[in-house]
């Protein structure tokens, strides 16, 4: 049995990342890895969004991690060696180290839609207490340790400034739509509330570009890391497991330079909108129609639920509905759909309901109702959304999947009152509880759902 290590030096750190984790390592730092020739090495200097584990077990490892790509087929296995240097979200002075330095070209992160910390207007909360508590930091002290990710990116900026360390691009890879505005934005209302003077420097020294990001990455378990030393015959704390499919697609300026992530297969684009409702509305949608409709009835992975012929049957009248409102069009949307299920239907992904559950607040805003919404402008109630939105409200009250999500205090309180439905349906949008049918239609669902269990 071994242990990972280096054969030679790693490569020269010129790309930050925030929000070292599975996913990051299956995709950005798989295409970077991917992306290196001779001399044009970009090594990432990678920081965890909030515990210090994963990092102190890549540090180990010399950024070192096995990539396990598990098909029907079998597994894969490959080493990937682009993460440089892996670090604790602790590690504040580091971070503005590396940002500070004009070997840094790109800074790219991982937040999850809860980590943007925006108010219903689609701007930075700022009367978040945990934002509050950062601007007010760096009011003080430019340097000081802050929490949440949008904090951590201005204090960057801050130091990058100071020592007039050139340009830098922002890449988001969460799954909203328009990812690229949506950082801008919350960096720039955050800077302003720091330092007035800072977004116009952040106008003439940062891009931030804009990504469609895809690759089923479910959370490693201690099976994936027995897997890997018999296989290998190598003790990795901290593998990944993945699926053969990924996609990346980037639209933005990369003024500073950037990976060649083309060699790897990424997609560079004028505008990634076509490529993002479909990942967004068939992918991330029907994955959420999944969680919550299938652990309601007793399923806990993708494949079990959509091995289930209510399930499936559910989905792809979903993906119907969705196909129309394409701007790839349908022959594309047909050709996608079928990847998608055979994809789901892998058993050996063990891509777990509960997971994709977490943040349903967050999540089926940009999933669901952008597809409800068109749907409803034309006098159409499609079921599938229904059925998710009752599924969801079910949830809130503990049928399924466990809650995890930033709003739970809030929303399970909702979930108990007697009107439940437009209570539950206004958290997502005050439109959606205004609309007479549809809440008859959720409720109705909901006790349709609770006696076919």
């Amino acid at each position: 049995m071994s242990r990972l290590r280096r054969p030679a030096p790693a490569p020269p750190v010129r790309a930050v990342h925030l929000g070292l984790g599975s996913f990051f390592r299956a995709h950005q730092a798989w295409y970077t890895d991917r992306a290196a020739s001779d001399g044009d090495a970009w090594g990432i200097a990678a920081f965890t969004g909030r515990r210090p584990d994963l990092a102190q077990a890549l540090a180990g490892q010399d950024g070192l991690y096995t990539l396990v790509t598990r098909a029907a087929s079998g597994d894969e296995f490959e080493v990937v060696g682009a993460v440089s240097r892996a670090h604790a979200a602790g590690e504040h002075d580091e971070w503005l180290r590396l940002l500070a330095s004009p070997d840094v070209r790109v800074l790219t992160t991982t937040l999850t839609e809860a980590g943007y910390l925006r108010a219903a207007s689609g701007g930075l909360d700022l009367t978040a207490p945990a934002v509050a508590r950062d601007v007010a930091a760096l009011r003080d002290d430019p340097r000081a340790s802050v929490g949440s990710a949008p904090a951590r990116i201005v204090a960057g900026l801050l130091a990058r400034r100071a020592a007039d360390a050139g340009p830098l691009t922002l890449v988001p890879c969460d799954n909203l739509p328009d990812n690229g505005a949506v950082l801008a934005r919350v960096v720039d209302d955050l800077a302003a509330a720091v330092d007035p003077t800072l977004p116009d420097w952040i106008r003439g020294q940062v891009a931030t570009a804009t990504t469609m990001v895809d690759r089923i990455t479910p959370a490693p378990t201690d099976a994936d890391r027995a897997t890997v030393l018999a296989a290998t015959g190598v003790e990795d704390a901290a593998p990944v497991v993945t699926e053969r499919f990924t996609e990346w697609v980037l639209a933005g300026d990369f003024t500073s330079g950037r990976p060649a992530w083309e060699r790897a297969g990424a997609t560079l684009t004028d505008d990634v909108t076509p490529y993002e409702q479909r990942k967004l509305w068939l992918l991330n949608g029907g994955h959420s129609l999944l969680a919550y409709v299938g652990s309601l009835r007793g399923h806990a992975t993708v494949a079990e639920a959509v091995d289930d012929g209510s399930c499936r049957g559910l989905l792809q009248q979903w993906w119907s509905v969705c196909a129309p409102h394409l701007t790839l069009g349908g022959a594309d949307a047909e050709a996608y759909c079928t990847a998608l299920l055979e994809r789901f239907a892998n058993p050996r992904t063990r891509h777990a309901l509960a997971q994709i559950a977490t943040d349903g607040s967050q999540k089926l805003p940009v999933r669901l109702l952008p597809v409800l919404r068109r749907e409803r402008s034309a006098d159409r109630l499609p079921d599938a959304a229904v059925t998710v939105l009752a599924a969801w409200l079910l949830h809130l009250r503990g049928s399924g999947a466990p809650v995890r999500d930033v709003r739970a205090d809030e929303l399970g309180a909702l979930a108990a009152r007697v009107d439940a439905v437009p209570a539950v349906l206004a958290a997502l949008g005050p439109d959606l509880a205004d609309d007479a049918e549809l809440v008859g239609a959720v409720r109705g669902r909901c006790a349709d759902l609770l006696g076919r269990r």
